[in-house]
């Protein structure tokens, strides 16, 4: 079977420049960076996909008011990534056919969201995850409109809802979050906080977009920040060193 086909032609203007630049794989290689203290970085066969679906006027040159991301809460009765922030996505199936499809297909278990609304822009290259240590492939799309999302699966999820763009881009809603020898960025969401592999790949999102402004990179210790949080992730063992 064959994966969904991408239609990086598709992209409004003012997505073009993204896409543009996950072409030459900055994103894996700029995550990968990110990441390396805290997991090496693996070679071996993908083993998951996550969509990174973003929303938004299809008519603007430039970054629309109205440009915004999906993100999850996982259920903090989760077995592994307890109480995080995540992008729908999960296990690649070998009836998926590939990453696209196994993104589309996580989406909506976990949010309802319709795959006939969006339109998949680029495929990046893996990158391994802390924790679970899998092999993921970010998928990133587009949505002119998405239509509702919802928590489609509570044993995963407990809330799901669009982040504005512009709120991910506020310096006062960004920070530098750390646990023993690792650093990265993080994002105050509402009553939540999105960091670790999420808090990365946003990151350098805005980065390769252009969008990201200078903020306060002063580290601050990652449990202490997730006690202030919503998140209702376990205690991280270990303070920074």
């Amino acid at each position: 079977m064959a994966d969904v086909p991408l239609q990086p032609e598709a992209a409004p203007a003012w997505l073009r420049p993204l896409v543009a630049a996950l072409a030459d794989d900055t994103l894996a290689d700029r995550a990968r960076e990110l990441l390396a203290t805290r997991v090496p970085q693996r070679g071996e066969k993908d083993q998951s996909a996550v969509l990174m679906l973003i929303a938004g006027d299809p008519h603007a040159e430039r970054m629309p008011a109205d440009a915004r991301l999906l993100i999850t809460h996982r259920s903090p009765d989760m077995r592994s990534h307890s109480g995080q922030m995540a992008f729908p996505g999960g296990h690649i199936e070998e009836s998926d056919g590939g990453p696209v499809a196994a993104a589309l297909r996580e989406a909506w278990e976990e949010t309802g969201l319709d795959s006939a609304r969006v339109t998949p822009l680029a495929v990046l290259q893996p990158v391994t995850t802390g924790g679970s240590r899998r092999r993921v492939r970010p998928v990133l799309a587009y949505a002119e409109d998405p239509g509702e999302v919802y928590p489609a699966s509570l044993a995963e999820t407990d809330d799901v809802f669009f982040v504005p763009l512009r709120e991910l881009i506020d310096p006062a809603k960004r920070i530098e979050a750390g646990w023993r020898a690792w650093s990265g960025p993080a994002f105050h969401v509402g009553c939540y906080v999105v960091w670790g592999f999420t808090g990365v790949l946003v990151s350098v999102l805005l980065e390769l977009a252009g969008w990201a402004e200078p903020w306060d990179d002063t580290v601050r210790d990652l449990n202490a920040v997730l006690e202030e949080s919503c998140n209702g992730e376990p205690r991280i063992p270990g303070t920074r060193e």
